[in-house]
C-alpha cells in the first residue's frame, strides 16, 4: 500500500513535468523570432571645399542721379536717367565647408556687355553705356537640405564699372569723357549641384551695386567748361552661370 502511493506521487510529478515543457515549448513558439536590424541607409553629402572657374550671362540695369555745378557751384540737379541690356560674366573663387551646413568663400568676376540708355545734359540729349566692370568679395553659403546639393549664400565687396563717353547729339563737340565708377555691392542667390556631371553647379545670383558720386567733367572739343557733373550710379543685375568646381567629384561622405 505504501508503494502504490509512491507510485502515484511519481506519476503525477511526471505528469506536471510533462504539461510545464509543453506549456514552455508553446509559448516559445507565440514568442516572435529574432529578426537581424536592416542595415542602416546611407545619405550621399557633397563637399563643397575648393576652387572653381565659371562663365554665364544675364541682364542688368542702372540708374544714373546727377548734380550739374557751374565752377564748382550748384548749378540743377538733373532727372533720373538709365540704361538697360544684357552682359557676360566669367568667375573664379575658392570656397570652404566650415561645418556640415556652412560654406565660406571668395571670388572675382568680369563682366562685359552693352548695357545703355539715353542720357541728358540740361538741353544736349546723349547715350550712355556700361561698357565692362569687375568685383571681388566674399560670400556665406548655408546648405538647407539633407544631401547638401543646394547652397543658397549672400555676397558682397568690392566692385568698380566703366563707362563709355557720352557723345551728345547736335552740341558741336560738347561731350562727357569715359570714366570709371568704383562703389560697394551686396547679392544673393543659390548654387545647384548637377547630378549626372560631376563637378558641375548651376549658380543664379541678384547684385546690387552703389558707385557713390564722381565728378565728371563736360567737355568741348577736348577741353573743359565751366560745368561737370556729381555724377552717382546704381546698378541692378541678375546673372546665371554653369560651374565647374575642381574638387567636386559627388558623394564625399556617407551619413546615416
Amino acid at each position: 500500500m505504501r508503494l502504490r502511493g509512491f507510485e502515484m506521487v511519481r506519476l503525477l510529478l511526471a505528469a506536471l513535468s510533462v504539461a510545464f515543457v509543453s506549456s514552455a515549448s508553446a509559448a516559445d513558439l507565440r514568442r516572435p523570432l529574432p529578426v537581424k536590424a536592416p542595415a542602416p541607409i546611407a545619405v550621399a553629402t557633397y563637399g563643397w571645399t575648393g576652387c572653381y572657374v565659371g562663365a554665364g550671362g544675364g541682364y542688368g540695369m542702372w540708374n544714373h542721379e546727377a548734380t550739374i555745378l557751374e565752377n564748382g557751384l550748384v548749378e540743377a540737379v538733373t532727372p533720373t536717367y538709365g540704361g538697360r541690356g544684357w552682359f557676360g560674366t566669367v568667375q573664379v573663387g575658392c570656397d570652404y565647408q566650415v561645418a556640415p551646413t556652412f560654406v565660406i568663400g571668395a571670388f572675382a568676376d568680369y563682366d562685359f556687355g552693352s548695357i545703355k540708355g539715353d542720357f541728358a545734359f540740361q538741353d544736349l540729349v546723349g547715350q550712355q553705356k556700361l561698357k565692362s566692370s569687375w568685383a571681388a568679395g566674399g560670400r556665406i553659403g548655408w546648405l538647407p537640405l539633407a544631401q547638401s546639393q543646394l547652397m543658397v549664400f549672400v555676397s558682397g565687396g568690392y566692385t568698380q564699372a566703366r563707362f563709355d563717353a557720352v557723345n551728345y547729339i547736335g552740341s558741336g563737340g560738347v561731350y562727357l569723357e569715359k570714366h570709371a565708377y568704383s562703389g560697394w555691392f551686396i547679392g544673393s542667390g543659390y548654387e545647384y549641384a548637377i547630378g549626372w556631371l560631376p563637378g558641375l553647379t548651376w549658380k543664379t545670383e541678384y547684385r546690387f551695386a552703389d558707385y557713390g558720386t564722381e565728378n565728371v567733367p563736360l567737355l568741348f572739343a577736348g577741353a573743359p567748361t565751366a560745368l561737370s557733373l556729381d555724377s552717382q550710379k546704381y546698378i541692378h543685375t541678375v546673372r546665371s552661370e554653369l560651374v565647374w568646381r575642381f574638387n567636386f567629384g559627388g558623394p564625399v561622405v556617407a551619413r546615416y
